[in-house]
């Protein structure tokens, strides 16, 4: 008996020490933002008040039961008749988890409200979850990009959630068709929110400090699940600003080189303006892929899975399914367009002036 308990009680303590990290970019348990902390506390009131003794009380009997009737052989006999001797052991703990229960969610309440309230003076962004990447439009500043959201600290960032798939057929009557659903989460920043298609859902986010803060899509949305991230990027108000501005600014055309040879074969043969905008190129405006006016911005691409590197970036354009599962034919996900091996380079270096 002493064997076998101590073998689960050191599965438990690994089990626990599993848990244990110095670095744990997506830890919801370490808030660093007044939305997280706020649902931290939640977290925390129901955990201690309520699953706590829910433990003790029906696992810590059901323990108890099992060791001291080890012995006995064949079923326990069925509870027939309800007696006043054995009612209490249903009334007594039905009762103790009904106040340890209720009493935290009376108490706590108002934060639901308050984390559901859209806070004065936010930032406003429209978040669209494709199959599989993240869209972040800033319709006041009339910028959009991909994968990362940028933010200024110290204020709220109200997100409307919305899925979409605009390399699918459109119903009649809609722009884009609906996509499938996703679930937004920057664990650091605040709890996860569901992206459900024909709808548009609300959360709000705000971070403390400046720092890139890790998230994912928390909901299985098909092949590519698992490679559908993202970064919130919180910078000073003043950096902010200037990254915003940065990002108003139109593609300047290459004039000689192999940039400039990409670029014709980034509006030609490529076929790359069939899905992608890019601000400055006539005709681009697709939103079929991510914009890619600002590419080399962003510290990653692919669903922010890969490092924003030139050889990456030729891999990518070389073979994008070998690189991250899609399906292109279905329309999501980008094709191979059969480029050679001179045009794979032309390509990448005009990828590589989009500052």
């Amino acid at each position: 008996m002493l064997r076998r308990l101590s073998r689960w009680l050191g599965l438990t303590l690994f089990v626990l020490l599993a848990g244990c990290a110095d670095h744990a970019p997506q830890d919801y348990l370490r808030p660093e933002g007044p939305i997280a902390r706020e649902a931290d506390h939640l977290f925390k009131a129901l955990l201690y008040g309520a699953v706590i003794p829910l433990a003790v009380l029906v696992e810590g009997w059901l323990v108890v039961s099992v060791i001291r009737h080890r012995h006995r052989k064949g079923y326990a006999p069925r509870l027939r008749t309800p007696r006043p001797a054995k009612l209490w052991l249903i009334i007594v703990p039905t009762m103790a988890l009904m106040v340890v229960d209720l009493f935290p969610l009376a108490k706590e309440a108002p934060i639901n409200f308050a984390l559901a309230r859209e806070p004065e003076d936010a930032l406003q962004v429209d978040v669209y979850g494709h199959l599989w990447w993240w869209e972040f439009v800033y319709p006041e500043a009339d910028v959009s990009t991909a994968n990362e959201l940028h933010i200024p600290t110290g204020r709220p960032v109200r997100l409307t959630l919305r899925s979409i798939e605009p390399g699918l057929p459109a119903p009649e009557g809609a722009e884009f068709a609906q996509g499938v659903m996703h679930s937004f989460w920057v664990p650091k920043l605040a709890g996860k929110t569901d992206v459900v298609p024909g709808r548009a859902n609300k959360m709000t986010i705000e971070a403390d400090k400046p720092g890139t803060y890790l998230g994912q899509c928390a909901e299985y949305c098909n092949l590519s699940h698992a490679n559908m991230r993202l970064a919130a990027v919180a910078h000073e108000p003043a950096d902010f600003e200037a990254w915003l501005n940065a990002q108003r600014q139109p593609v300047a055309k290459p004039d000689t080189g192999p940039a400039a040879e990409g670029y014709k074969i980034f509006t030609g043969k490529g076929g790359c303006l069939a899905c992608h905008t890019v601000v400055g190129i006539e005709g681009a405006e697709a939103r079929v892929g991510p914009n890619l006016t600002h590419l080399k911005s962003r510290a990653r691409f692919g669903g922010y899975v890969f490092d924003n590197t030139a050889e990456n970036l030729r891999s990518w354009v070389d073979d994008p399914s070998a690189m991250k599962p899609m399906r292109p034919e279905d329309g999501t996900g980008m094709p191979d367009q059969g480029l050679s091996e001179e045009e794979l380079d032309q390509i990448v270096a005009f990828l590589e002036t989009l500052k």
